[in-house]
Order: structure tokens, then C-alpha cells, then sequence
């Protein structure tokens, strides 16, 4: 099953202005599919900056006792929704005009802006500033530690950048580059005001996707799972990341649905480094030998002005009656996790498409 178009028949259109509209896009696509199809809204606590209520939506696409399912994640952090909607938009779309056809005896089970709080308010976390992809651990033993975050944690609140930009280099030059990504990127569960914090409960894209895993029976069933991120990597590119254990059989099934592409964050061969409490876990957990988990992260710019962006964003959350410096600074976020740039969205929706079709290909074999 192939369906790459041409990239002329590729429509930025797609593309959503905000939660809010990407929403009523996605609702108003689903509708105009002709398969048997089960809609479900779970609605998340707070409002939108436009008093507009937060959901995330889910969709069952195809026969309800299907053996396979692709399962399609968007907005786990919630500003990188918006690449995620349009790369559901457009195969809701597709899926409509018969350019793709779902094999039998398989499903696709598509989850709309896990992050509902975030997206709308152009936030990687949720209203507490927990951040959904690294809330996966179990809460009922000792939280994990990251010690270099703490060495670190004065500097992430420097007023002065430069300062802050002396400090981290010094770190680096002392423990290396991948020791720095980690101190700060790996997850932390110290410092609710501080970047990829994991919290101290499960979120409610966790909860969203731990009712899915029960209600449809998941673990009975062939499993791949895309989850769709923007913001790290080469600008446009589309990385298949694996964070399975290489071994593993999860690792080996992501290898044979995506072939030589798929990169692991645990041989050093990603964009990525290794982290803590991944929405990933979750769902390992849960699945046969048939089955994977893999994150198709779409790049943008460079990793420091991802870690400057983001602890300018948890500094000013940090404070209060700074609104307006919140609304400057969410374009900042929204540039660097969705590109104003045509060129860019083209990308995301070409690389999509092809790995949604090896995945949906792959898990039907």
C-alpha cells in the first residue's frame, strides 16, 4: 500500500491557525469518511485564551474487531500540535478521497492534541507545567533523579542570557555534549516551574491514552505508533526515532516498518538523547513482538535555541503579571515549533505521508 502523491498535490492548507480551529477542521474532516468510524471527546480541565473549551479528540477509523491498528498521536506537546493537525487533517483528507485505502482486518486509531492546555496557549506542558513526555514512570515508587539539573537549575533562571549561555558551555566543556542535553532535556521531577518537568501525577493525555489502551483492547492487538513531534533535528526533516531498547524485539519491528531511517537515541545514533519517562514506556509496555512505538520528530533549528526558547518560556510562567510578555514570547515558541514557512510544511507533509504508509503497510503484513 503506497500512497506518496506528487508533491504538487501537497496543501499547506491543512495547516491550522490555532487549537481552536485545527479542531473544528479535524472534527469537520472525520465526518466526511464513508468507513465505520467511533469518535470520542475527552475533555481536559481549564479553558483556551479564548475561553474555548479543551479537548482531546480521539477516532477509530475502520472494522472494530481489527487485529492491526496504526495508531496516530499528535499534540502530546502541545505547541507541536499544530504539525500534528495538519498531518492528520490531511490524512482524514486522503482518506476521504480514496487515495488511501486501509487494509483489512486493520484500523487506524488517531488521537487529536494530547495536550489540549499547551497547544492553545502555545506551551510544550499543561496548565501545571508538566510536561506529557515525561509523566510516563510509575508515581507509586521513588521518582527518578537528575542530578545535573539541579547543578544547573540556577543558571536556567539567569536573567542574562550570556551569563546563562557561559555557564552551560563550562558544563559542557567539563561533562560533554551529551551530558548537557540530558541535564537538561532528559526529564526532571524536582522543579515544577523548570523545563521538561514529569510532574508528580499522571496528566490527562496520559490518562487519555491509558483509557484508550483499556476500552479498544490494545495489547491483544498488532500495534505501530507514530507519535508526531516538531523542534528537534535537521530543519524539515522528518526522524524516526526508537526508543525501544535496541535489542528488543519493538526495535526490530520498527526496523522492518521503516527500514534503515529509524534512529535510537539509545546507540547515540539520533537527534535525540536518551530520556526519562517517555509516553513511549507506556505503551512498550502493553505491546506483542509485533509491535512498536516510534516518534517521527520533524526538525527545525538548532537544539541551543530549543533550550533558550524553552527557559525563556518556564521564566516567564514563572512569574506572575507578565501577560504581555507571555503573548511576545509565544511567537517566539510558535516560529520554532511551527515554521512559518511553506517550504517547511511541505516537508512535514511529504515525509507523513510516507511513513504513515509504511506503517500502515507494515503493521497489515
Amino acid at each position: 500500500m503506497s500512497y506518496c502523491l506528487p508533491l504538487a498535490a501537497v496543501d499547506t492548507i491543512v495547516f491550522p491557525d490555532s487549537y481552536a480551529a485545527a479542531r473544528q477542521r479535524w472534527l469537520a474532516q472525520l465526518t466526511k469518511l464513508s468507513c465505520h468510524t467511533q469518535h470520542q471527546a475527552s475533555p481536559c480541565p481549564g479553558t483556551g485564551p479564548d475561553g474555548e473549551a479543551l479537548v482531546s479528540d480521539t477516532a477509530w477509523i475502520g472494522p472494530e474487531g481489527a487485529s492491526r491498528v496504526l495508531v496516530l498521536l499528535g499534540g502530546t506537546h502541545g505547541i507541536e500540535g499544530f504539525a500534528g493537525s495538519a498531518v492528520q487533517i490531511d490524512l482524514l483528507g486522503l482518506l476521504a478521497d480514496g487515495h488511501v485505502i486501509i487494509p483489512a482486518d486493520t484500523a487506524i486509531l488517531m488521537v487529536h492534541a494530547l495536550t489540549p492546555w499547551g497547544y492553545a496557549w502555545q506551551r510544550r506542558c499543561d496548565a501545571d507545567g508538566v510536561d506529557l513526555n515525561r509523566n510516563g514512570v510509575d508515581f507509586l515508587r521513588p521518582l527518578p533523579e537528575n542530578k545535573d539539573y539541579g547543578l544547573l537549575k540556577d543558571a536556567f533562571y539567569l536573567a542574562d542570557a550570556a551569563q546563562r549561555q557561559i555557564e552551560l558551555a563550562e558544563f559542557e566543556q567539563q561533562h560533554g555534549r551529551i551530558a548537557l542535553e540530558k541535564a537538561i532535556s532528559a526529564g526532571q521531577y524536582s522543579d515544577p516551574s523548570g523545563p521538561f518537568y514529569g510532574g508528580k501525577a499522571p496528566t490527562h493525555g496520559r490518562r487519555v491514552c491509558e483509557d484508550l489502551i483499556r476500552e479498544y483492547a490494545l495489547q491483544q492487538r498488532d500495534l505501530a505508533v507514530i507519535d508526531l513531534h516538531t523542534g528537534l533535528g535537521s530543519y524539515g526533516y522528518g526522524e524516526i526515532i526508537c526508543d525501544h531498547q535496541p535489542d528488543s524485539a519493538g526495535t526490530r519491528t520498527a526496523r522492518s516498518l521503516y527500514g534503515d531511517s529509524v534512529a535510537l537515541p539509545l546507540l547515540g545514533t539520533s537527534s535525540s538523547v536518551p530520556k526519562t519517562g517517555l509516553l513511549d514506556y507506556l505503551w512498550h509496555a502493553i505491546m506483542n513482538e509485533r509491535s512498536c512505538y516510534v516518534t517521527l520528530e520533524f526538525g527545525t533549528f538548532s537544539t541551543d535555541q530549543l533550550f533558550e526558547i524553552l527557559l525563556r518560556d518556564h521564566q516567564l510562567w514563572a512569574q506572575a503579571g507578565n501577560e504581555q510578555a507571555r503573548h511576545e514570547h509565544s511567537k517566539i515558541m510558535r516560529q520554532h515549533f511551527y515554521p512559518a514557512d511553506r517550504a517547511w510544511q511541505e516537508m512535514v507533509l511529504f515525509r507523513a505521508r510516507q511513513v504513515i504508509a509504511q506503517g500502515l503497510s507494515g503493521v497489515s503484513a
